[in-house]
């Protein structure tokens, strides 16, 4: 492996090209129109450009992507997270146009990315669900009503081809059911290409936990420790950390085994995630799903293992990843994730458009890292998610590391668009966090309480 196309943007293809440097391996960006000049391309050794500024007509163009790959004639593609990276059509076109994939075989893309089938599995496997519907297509609306009424309010309608939180919504009554299921079936077919739903359980206070995991293909995995990605708005994270507070040790051994259970089932090859949610009262846990690719929160599993993940993908997609026994993994310290976006927190966390006049963050340290996509003087687009740097830090404990990521966060100073700083802040001073007690009904039920720490 010489040269490797990532089929992705920003902070991920950075950090991409990162690890490629560091093990003597070439990197082709790709970029679009509106990304032209991004720190992305300028940081590879070769860049193509794929299309127009929106997604679908660039970096969702499986086309446009295997074409830029044999124009800079690499070798092997990355996909990064979102986008096409856990798309099994596009896996196995790259497979067919005689590239390495790096990333899980497209079947297993396939069977996990079906949010009802990966269900089905993790069932066979012994791992417990949460209560659910099964699918439900575009015009059963009165199936719908008859299966909410099986699963109990209040529930969650997803996309049964969804991830990231998008389309998914909270219903808490019958009279709200058929329009939130009409909503989220339009969005899911726009985003996803696939309409069809389920409905599922929503547990009010719970912690969303999540194992990372490492597969050989050949049932064999190890785990790298779980993250507690809890606090979310609009169900998408914003500050994660590693390892979670105030599990037992008998229930992170417990979902830790669960998730290798979901491994050794699928034979899952590469790196991957295994989410689950934790009620926080009864502490029972529930398989909720498996993402097949790195993880937008990986670093901070990276600064407590002193493992590069991404090193690791690219190793076992060219065969030179050394055997690994789980008691050879250990972990040291806490390290927490907090995502800087340009967004209004106190406009329901609108997107904020415009020019970085100013765009100054923390440097780089034995106890803080920062991945950006973005330098001063950058366009942040309407076209993209508007996550502009995750500030990931570690301390020898999680009080030492909140310290210092509130240092951190401190030392970021945006002018030209609005940004999510002051509001990360007070997550990480507010009392309640401190003491671990985190949900993913925290920044909802403490919205205003934090937008005037």
């Amino acid at each position: 492996m010489r040269r490797i196309l990532i089929a992705n943007r920003g902070e991920i293809s950075r950090r991409i090209t990162r690890s490629a440097h560091e093990l003597g391996i070439e990197t082709v960006a790709v970029y679009s129109e509106a990304d032209r000049e991004a720190a992305h391309v300028v940081d590879a050794d070769h860049a193509v450009d794929v299309g127009p500024a929106p997604a679908r007509q660039s970096y969702l163009d499986t086309d446009r992507i295997l074409e830029a790959a044999s124009r800079a004639s690499a070798d092997a593609v990355h996909p990064g997270y979102g986008f096409l990276s856990e798309n099994a059509d596009f896996a196995e076109a790259v497979l067919r146009q005689g590239l390495c994939w790096i990333g899980p075989a497209p079947h297993t893309l396939r069977a996990m990315g079906d949010k009802q089938r990966a269900r089905e599995i993790a069932v066979a496997a012994n791992v417990p669900v949460v209560p659910g519907s099964g699918r439900i297509a575009e015009g059963e609306l009165s199936r719908a009503e008859a299966e909410a009424e099986a699963v109990g309010f209040p529930l969650l309608v997803k996309a049964s081809a969804g991830g990231g939180g998008i389309g998914m919504r909270r219903v808490d009554s019958i009279e709200k059911l058929v329009e939130s299921v009409k909503a989220t079936q339009s969005m899911a077919a726009k985003s996803f290409g696939d309409g069809t739903v389920f409905l599922e359980r929503y547990v009010p206070r719970a912690r969303h936990v999540e194992i990372q995991v490492f597969g050989f293909g050949d049932g064999t995995a190890v785990h790298l420790f779980e993250r507690d990605c809890s606090l979310q708005r609009r169900f998408q994270k914003i500050i994660e950390e590693a390892p979670a507070p105030g599990l037992s040790r008998a229930r992170r051994a417990a979902m830790a085994e669960a998730a290798i259970s979901l491994c050794r089932a699928t034979r899952y090859a590469g790196a991957g995630t295994v989410e689950f949610i934790l009620d926080v009262e009864s502490e029972d846990f529930f398989f909720l799903e498996m993402n097949t690719r790195i993880q937008v929160e990986h670093p901070v599993t990276e600064m407590i293992t002193g493992r590069d993940l991404v090193a690791m993908q690219i190793d076992f997609a060219r065969g030179r990843l050394a055997a690994m026994e789980q008691h050879g993994i250990s972990a040291e310290g806490h390290a927490l994730e907090c995502r800087l976006y340009a967004e209004n927190p106190a406009k329901m966390f609108m997107p904020s458009p415009g020019r970085l006049e100013r765009f100054a963050l923390p440097a780089d340290s034995a106890t803080v890292r920062v991945d950006t996509g973005y330098r001063a003087g950058d366009m942040v687009t309407p076209y993209y998610d508007p996550l502009l740097a995750k500030i990931v830090v570690k301390g020898a404990d999680r009080e030492l590391a909140c310290a210092t990521a509130i240092e951190a966060l401190g030392k970021v100073d945006v002018e030209g668009v609005a940004t999510n700083r002051d509001f990360l802040i007070a997550c990480l001073r507010d009392d309640a966090f401190r003491k671990g007690a985190v949900h993913t009904a925290f920044i909802d039920m403490n919205h205003q309480q934090l937008l005037a720490a």
